[in-house]
């Protein structure tokens, strides 16, 4: 959901967080919490969040991402 708020292809991701992009294809295929070496884990949030997003705690409904302000090409 956080690479489809930006529209950034898997690759996108993986330029921007050092991280390859089979792993990040693992991350997301994977249920719940991923299972990752948390430096990859760590790069991927870091990226996302110099990106504009927000990660949002579980509180009752359920963890989640939103933007932090608009992000270019999309309207909110």
């Amino acid at each position: 959901m956080a690479r489809g708020y930006l529209r950034w292809s898997v690759r996108d991701l993986a330029d921007t967080s050092g991280v390859s992009p089979a792993t990040i294809k693992r991350m997301e295929e994977s249920e719940g919490v991923p299972k990752a070496i948390t430096d990859n884990l760590a790069k991927v949030e870091k990226a996302l969040a110099e990106a504009g997003l927000e990660f949002i705690a579980e509180n009752g409904g359920g963890p989640g991402v939103r933007l932090k302000a608009p992000v270019l090409g999309i309207q909110g």
